[in-house]
C-alpha cells in the first residue's frame, strides 16, 4: 500500500481545467443544438450558438481550474490531518 499524502495544487488544477474546457465544449454543443427549436430565440440562434460553445469551453476552463486548485489544497490541508488515500499499486 502507497499513501497518497500530498496533490500538486497547480498541476491539479491545470488537469481540472483541461477536463472543465471538454466539459463545457460538450455543453455547450449540446444546448446551441437545441436553440433552434427554443420558442422566441430562434433568429439568435447562430449567434448564440457560438457564444455558448465559447462561453461554456472559456468558463468551463476557469472555473475548472479554480476547483481544482481548491479541492487540491483541501485535500492536502484534509490529508496533513487524518493521512491520506491509500493506493495498491500492484
Amino acid at each position: 500500500m502507497v499513501v497518497l499524502k500530498h496533490i500538486g495544487v497547480l498541476s491539479a488544477a491545470k488537469i481540472l481545467a483541461l477536463l472543465g474546457l471538454v466539459i463545457g465544449f460538450i455543453y455547450g454543443a449540446f444546448f446551441s443544438a437545441l436553440m433552434p427549436v427554443m420558442p422566441g430565440i430562434s433568429s439568435f440562434a447562430p449567434m448564440g450558438a457560438v457564444a455558448l460553445i465559447v462561453g461554456g469551453i472559456i468558463f468551463g476552463a476557469i472555473f475548472g481550474f479554480i476547483y481544482g486548485a481548491v479541492v487540491a489544497f483541501l485535500y492536502n490541508v484534509f490529508a496533513g490531518w487524518i493521512g491520506g488515500i491509500e493506493l495498491d499499486l500492484s
